[in-house]
């Protein structure tokens, strides 16, 4: 069995006794093997892997020839939403889209917390992660995401409390908060330019509805071409749809150590893509620039800039300087 970090370099061993509570890969593998049986009366083997993430972690486990997906957390601040996002994925798999859906437990729960720990199972998808440089998936990426966005308009939001799921600021008031901040990677001449924008946006957006919250390639899977899998609903979120189309766009190409931006070539393929399915209003069309230009502004990083944000994000203030 592996233990890995997904992101951070902190030693695995370390942070699994430390912040998860095992002595050692035996202790998780046997917590693992009988949590599994207990809620969901499933006989496992030993992990073949395991991830950590934060207070997160993920073990890869097989019953017979069933690869299953074992999630579970230990932060207790985040098992609303979790249980939250394990409801909407069972429902949107009954909807026969594609999305990771959990498992239910004997006692028909699809998000269980015992212990101070919340678990979810899932059944795992063969696929590849998008391949930005694929024309065909990234298309299919975008037509996928306003199916997504098309089902979750309708999801029931009755019982979810504000803190949960908080309604955002007016989009030109958070964009105005950000420029007023100063942040230190932000140049006058791309704060005139977004000033500018700002004066002339439209104010009849769409109603905001709840949106899958990281749509990028780390949480799409692909097989033959076509999009197989929606990973990782946890950070599901109130906004606009385009204010998600936006961000993912800008942000489709990023992975778990792979962080860098995609080609203008890619965001328009991926609008063109979601354009198949859902036409964006007029409003909506007058956003997207504005806020692709947004988020690849607030993605470059203070000092060391290795994966070229920077550069992305200057190609986005000139394509406004030639409009």
């Amino acid at each position: 069995m592996t233990i890995e970090m997904l992101w951070a370099q902190d030693d695995p061993a370390e942070v699994l006794r430390n912040r998860f509570g095992f002595a050692n890969a035996e202790a998780v593998s046997a917590w693992v093997r009988s949590t599994v049986e207990r809620h969901w009366g499933t006989r496992v083997g030993s992990p073949e892997r395991v991830v950590i993430s934060d207070s997160n972690a993920l073990a890869w486990v097989r019953s017979g020839d069933q690869r299953l997906l074992l999630k579970w957390s230990v932060a207790p601040d985040r098992f609303e939403r979790l249980a939250l996002a394990a409801k909407l994925t069972a429902w949107l798999g009954a909807l026969q889209l594609p999305v990771s859906a959990p498992m239910p437990t004997l006692s028909g729960e699809v998000q269980v917390t015992s212990d101070g720990v919340s678990m979810g199972l899932q059944r795992v998808i063969d696929g590849a992660h998008l391949d930005v440089e694929d024309a065909d998936q990234v298309r299919g990426a975008g037509a996928t995401l306003a199916r997504l966005h098309n089902a979750l308009r309708a999801y029931p939001l009755s019982n979810s409390r504000p803190e949960v799921l908080p309604v955002p600021a007016p989009l030109a008031e958070q964009i105005g908060g950000w420029v007023a901040s100063h942040p230190s990677t932000l140049a006058v001449e791309a704060r005139d330019v977004l000033g500018r924008l700002l004066e002339r946006t439209p104010s009849d957006l769409p109603p905001v509805q709840i949106v899958q919250g990281d749509y990028r390639a780390a949480n799409i899977l692909c097989a033959e071409g076509a999009v197989v899998g929606v990973l990782d609903f946890e950070e599901l979120r109130i906004d606009h749809r385009i204010v998600e189309l936006a961000r993912s766009a800008v942000m489709l190409g990023t992975l778990f150590r792979d962080w860098g931006p995609v080609a203008p070539s890619v965001r328009r393929e991926f609008l063109d893509g979601y354009q198949t399915v859902h036409a964006l209003t007029d409003a909506e069309l007058q956003w997207w620039p504005i806020l692709v230009l947004w988020y690849s502004l607030a993605l470059v990083p203070p000092g060391d800039d290795p994966t070229g944000w920077g550069r992305a994000a200057i190609e986005v203030l000139d394509e406004h300087g030639a409009r």
